[in-house]
């Protein structure tokens, strides 16, 4: 008969592996950061209008800037008024719940605001709001 090298009275050390626990973690981890919404910004400083009604919108996910000197800026690059509309379509695709937000300066000109309104209607987007200060 073979003999085991120990006694059959002496324990082993119980012991608990922790490594299936770590990759759960970090894999959760990983999940929460792909996951997780970013607040976005326009890429400009817009000096918008008051108004005492004004309403915090959640779900904003086209931001659209106007500046004084009537630029349009959607994220954080100027675009000329003819591609607004591809800009918003492309946009409204990789998110289709979303909604536009127009931060139009108080000094811009209310024809490019509603460019860019139609521009946003004629892209299928017609959930629109325009930023304003409290």
């Amino acid at each position: 008969m073979r003999r085991f090298l120990g006694s059959s009275n002496e324990e082993q050390e119980a012991s608990v592996d922790i490594t299936p626990m770590l990759d759960v973690v970090f894999i959760m981890l990983i999940f929460f950061i792909v996951t997780a919404t970013f607040v976005k910004e326009s890429g400009i400083d817009v000096n918008r209008p008051q108004a005492k009604t004004a309403v915090v919108k959640e779900k904003a996910n086209i931001l659209i800037a106007i500046d004084a000197h009537n630029k349009i800026w959607i994220n954080r690059r100027e675009v000329d008024v003819r591609s607004v509309r591809p800009s918003i379509e492309r946009l409204h695709a990789e998110n289709p719940k979303g909604s536009v937000v127009i931060q139009a300066d108080r000094d811009s000109t209310n024809e490019v605001l509603v460019q860019v309104m139609d521009a946003s209607r004629l892209a299928g987007v017609y959930e629109i709001a325009l930023a304003a200060e409290d």
